[in-house]
């Protein structure tokens, strides 16, 4: 009698142990839709008239900045949307970011791609209605990435910007 009460604790502990881990797998299944559903809803919104683009209806949204790799290496996505019926009928210009960094104890700015930089030309972007870019950049070994903020610059101005901290 003694070893089927054992035995019986000993099959319960298990069920509810089983019955943990497949609510544990639930919640993290859960958490990856609702996190995914959020992305597109963030997308969905980015194309929809007037939500939060600038005057001329362009819009920097979803922007990610992950390390990759060495040290002082990332790589960077974003979402670029031209609201239908905008005044102007694409965008022609730069992808450029600034940088806030922490260099040797101290805040510094850096801007990519640097002026004369042989590299700028993979910043150069020309867009109609809508554009997905990724790429990469990197920062001097040492120096510790604490914000981004992405613009497109026309002939000299900002015409779209998105920050990031980090």
């Amino acid at each position: 009698m003694l070893r089927q009460s054992s035995a019986a604790g000993e099959s319960s502990v298990q069920i509810e142990r089983s019955a943990k881990e497949r609510l544990l797998r639930q919640v993290a299944q859960l958490e990856q839709e609702n996190a995914s559903l959020k992305e597109d809803l963030a997308f969905f919104e980015s194309i929809v008239p007037g939500v939060g683009a600038s005057e001329d209806g362009l819009k920097i949204s979803r922007l990610r900045v992950e390390p990759e790799g060495e040290e002082g290496r990332y790589r960077y996505r974003l979402l670029i949307a031209m609201e239908s019926g905008a005044r102007s009928k694409e965008f022609r210009g730069l992808l450029q970011f600034h940088l806030k960094v922490q260099q040797a104890g101290k805040d510094v700015m850096m801007v990519l791609p640097a002026e004369g930089d042989s590299a700028a030309g993979k910043f150069r972007l020309e867009i109609k209605r809508f554009l997905r870019t990724e790429g990469y950049f990197s920062i001097p070994k040492g120096t510790v990435l604490k914000g981004v903020e992405a613009r497109l610059v026309q002939d000299g101005s900002v015409r779209a910007k998105q920050s990031l901290s980090l």
